[in-house]
């Protein structure tokens, strides 16, 4: 089974994750699987809108825990592991199409990273979306803490990285972190309706006012991408994070030390 499918709807392209029985949980075969679909609606011609969604029970529990797990006892490869990450990710920000992330479920860690690097979001009212790294001793390295300043502010993007703050759809819109709200059984309708939005409009133009718009609003993008690596290795080195990675697994709330 493809850990990620994709799904042509005329000229709009569904790429679906395709994990559901570990709730779309990112390992590294999905976010290399996202990457070459995300690239190839990039580069062909009859697509004009990108639609990223998941399949199953929720949009994405983030990355999977066993990943970043072994990254406790080989912080060296957390570059590494995050370079081919944001290289999936940014494609959804950097293709000069419009990107889509229609959310349902939950939209948890890395995964929300991935919704804030497309340019819409569409959210189930009931749906759950948060950064939670602060809670296992990391932050948010693949461009959460760089995004999501752009997109709610900086006090409420303060808020939800450093408390950990998991909000509903409902607030979500509220707080223009999506920029549609809907019940979970009318969610595609309320996509297909910004979709059909966007194709009424030029492509060509809506490409190069998103490049225009993005490097007005993120102009130091490269620079604090960097700086969140950087950051996350001291904290893959840390007793926080060994301490987080074990209270995970032992189903049971850290004991951070308070330093």
């Amino acid at each position: 089974m493809t850990l990620v499918a994709t799904e042509d709807r005329g000229a709009v392209r569904h790429v679906v994750m395709n994990r559901p029985e570990k709730r779309n949980a990112m390992n590294e075969e999905l976010i290399r699987g996202l990457a070459q679909e995300l690239h190839a609606a990039a580069h062909d011609p009859q697509v004009r809108c990108v639609v990223v969604r998941g399949e199953g029970t929720m949009f994405s529990s983030g990355m999977d825990f066993a990943s970043l797990g072994a990254l406790a006892g080989d912080p060296g490869r957390l570059r590494e592991f995050r370079s081919g990450v944001l290289a999936a990710w940014n494609l959804c920000e950097e293709m000069a199409k419009p990107t889509i992330a229609q959310i349902h479920g939950g939209c948890i860690g890395g995964a929300m990273e991935l919704a804030l690097a497309c340019d819409l979001r569409v959210m189930a009212a009931d749906a759950v979306i948060g950064l939670v790294e602060t809670r296992v001793g990391l932050i948010p390295d693949v461009g959460g803490s760089s995004r999501l300043p752009s997109v709610v502010g900086l006090g409420r993007a303060k808020e939800m990285i450093m408390t950990s703050k998991l909000i509903d759809g409902v607030e979500a819109e509220r707080i223009g972190l999506v920029n549609r709200v809907a019940s979970a059984d009318e969610l595609d309708a309320a996509t297909q309706q910004l979709v059909d939005e966007l194709l009424q409009c030029a492509p060509v133009a809506i490409g190069l006012a998103k490049r225009v718009i993005d490097a007005a609003a993120k102009p130091t993008l490269a620079a604090n991408l960097e700086q969140e690596v950087t950051a996350q290795q001291i904290c893959a080195q840390s007793e926080d994070f060994a301490e987080g990675a074990r209270a995970f697994a032992e189903r049971r709330q850290p004991e951070f030390s308070g330093r």
